[in-house]
This record gives C-alpha cells, structure tokens and sequence, in this order.
C-alpha cells in the first residue's frame, strides 16, 4: 500500500479509479438526486465525480493536501469538499447516506464513528474483507457485530478483485452495506447493550457474577420461542436480544 505524504498521518489508501467498476457499485445503491451523501477520503476524486451526478449533495472529506489541492478545481457545484480529517468532524442531521473507499488502517474507527449516533440512513465502504466478515458477525457474532444489528441490517454487497485498486491490496476487498431500520433497542441503551454483553462474555449469562439468573434465561427464551444456549457457547443475535431485554426488564443486580 502507498502512503500519502501530504496528510499528517502518512495514511495508506488504495485508489479505486476505474470508472465501470464505480458505476457498477453506485448502481447497486438507492442514491437519488434527493440525497446528501457523505465520502470519507476523496482521493483522486473518481467516486467524487460519479456520486456527484447521482446525489442532490455530497460532503466529500479529504486529509491529504497533496489530494485535496489537486481536486479542488475540479468538483461539481453540488460538492463540498473539506480538508479535514472526518474522524474529527460532526456529523449532519439525518436523513443522509455514506458512500467511501475508506483507509483500510481506519475501519473501525470510522465505523465506530458513524455508528454511534446521529445514524446514517443507509451506509456502503469499502474494506478489507476480514474486517467486513467480523461486522456481519461471521462466522460467530461477536461485539463488532452485535452493536451494529440492533440498527442495521449488515451484509457483505459486493466482491471486488484485487486489480479493481493500484496500488492492488495485499488482502481481499469487498464492499459493506448497512441499512437503517427501525431500532430493536433505543440508540439510548447502546452503552447498556455493550456492558451487557462484555459481562456475559466475562461471566457467562448466569452465576454469581453474571448479570441473569440461570432461570431467567431459560424462561426468557422459552417465551420467545428460541432454543437454550447451546454447550459451544455459541449465541445468536436475537438470543442476545432476548436476553438483553429481559436484564433491562428484570435482572439489573
């Protein structure tokens, strides 16, 4: 991977710039001319150009200067480009979109970053695609994918080759899609949500330190109709759910 000399974190990136690869990916989208979109890193300005046509406005973010000075000249009226580093700025209001080739080295900080409030509509990036697996909770959930289902569905929506970039990657790349739906818990109990989870992942979901009773789990389940904690350990998302629900409701100790 290259680095960037011109932002102040020698940041790698690797340029998706063909342009049938792009339209291919946009058409896979609900883009409309009624959108704002935001871009995290804008690059060469490739994807800049082609959501520029399809979205009533895009905020593109560009830390390189080398980059942004470059293109600058050349954005369509309805983009705005800023040269700062995304991380550190505030998001909009929704309702608005995401559409970026992200810095690989920033995936979860970014992610974490559009997902902790004010959440975006319908979001799509591009990275690695271990990374992408961990979000979708393959092949098991874990925290990554627990924190982000209870507000998005998550799927992998595309496969890129590794030719599709220059410089190429060393690893796979795909494109994560995550679609905004009605919330299975308040954006309030998302702390709550995590605690509860990293102390089941701790205590397991009953005994002395864990936050249930072996009675609550089992009963918890049996009303939803879902099957016991199978001996591998291995817990679905709506058991997590489930069981969350019940500590808010009866097992807060």
């Amino acid at each position: 991977m290259s680095e960037n000399k011109g932002n102040p974190y020698g940041i790698s990136q690797n340029f998706l710039t063909n342009r049938r690869v792009i339209d291919r990916l946009l058409s896979k989208t609900d883009i409309s001319d009624s959108d704002t979109v935001l871009e995290i890193g804008a690059g060469k300005g490739h994807i800049t150009k082609a959501l520029s046509k399809r979205a009533k406005t895009v905020v593109s973010y560009e830390i390189d200067g080398n980059l942004y000075e470059k293109l600058k000249p050349n954005v369509a009226e309805n983009v705005r480009l800023i040269r700062e580093d995304f991380l550190k700025c505030a998001l909009p209001k929704p309702p608005y979109k995401v559409f970026a080739n992200i810095p690989f080295s920033r995936t979860s900080e970014i992610m974490r970053k559009l997902t902790a409030n004010r959440l975006p509509e319908h979001i799509w990036l591009i990275m690695e695609k271990g990374a992408a697996k961990r979000f979708c909770g393959l092949p098991t959930e874990n925290i990554n994918s627990l924190l982000l289902k209870p507000f998005f569905d998550v799927k992998i929506s595309y496969y890129f080759n590794q030719t599709d970039f220059h410089p190429a990657p060393r690893t796979d790349v795909v494109m994560l899609e995550l679609v905004g739906k009605p919330s299975d818990i308040p954006l309030k109990h998302k702390r709550d949500f995590a605690d509860f989870i990293s102390r089941c992942t701790r205590y397991g979901f009953y005994g002395s330190h864990a936050p249930l009773t072996k009675k609550q789990v089992s009963t918890a389940l049996r009303l939803e109709g879902l099957p016991d904690i199978k001996p591998s350990g291995d817990v679905t998302y709506v058991q997590w759910l489930c069981l969350f629900r019940c500590w808010v409701k009866f097992g807060r100790r």
